[in-house]
């Protein structure tokens, strides 16, 4: 699914640039077109091949989930390596819920990460904030995600 989101973003970013769709890349997207609107599928995103089981998450929240699943193992990585999981898990929490009441509230509505964060904690919790998934997650939730 990931490849299909990819070809996705490719060519939204053709369109947005004025550069022509490959040729695998515009007979695809005719064969969804067409699929969707002959009613061979009951969605566009039935169509264009993202599906997700019954009772699922849906594949935005999906990445949406493993690109803030990225930054927190990147946080524990880097800043708290010497700890076991459980601290982690709780150190992470700590720096969430203190970020999400302070730095977050106005770096939210900013075009980009503020520069200053680059390197620093702050750029982690930005991207695991940014990732659209939900955040701050409990020390459970952390626990599991730091357990892969």
């Amino acid at each position: 699914m990931q490849t299909i989101i990819q070809e996705i973003r490719d060519i939204s970013t053709r369109f947005q640039t004025g550069l022509p769709l490959t040729e695998p890349q515009t007979s695809w997207l005719g064969r969804v077109l067409d699929d969707f609107l002959a009613h061979r599928h009951r969605s566009i995103e039935e169509a264009m091949g993202l599906r997700f089981p019954r009772g699922g998450i849906p594949w935005w929240r999906e990445e949406a989930n493993r690109h803030r699943d990225a930054a927190v193992l990147d946080l524990a990585r880097r800043f708290f390596a010497c700890l076991p999981a459980a601290a982690q898990a709780r150190e992470i929490r700590r720096m969430s819920i203190r970020y999400a009441a302070s730095a977050w509230r106005l770096d939210r509505n900013k075009a980009a990460m503020p520069s200053h964060y680059t390197g620093s904690a702050s750029e982690l919790l930005y991207r695991a904030f940014a990732s659209g998934a939900p955040m701050p997650v409990s020390e459970r939730t952390l626990r599991h995600i730091l357990g892969r």
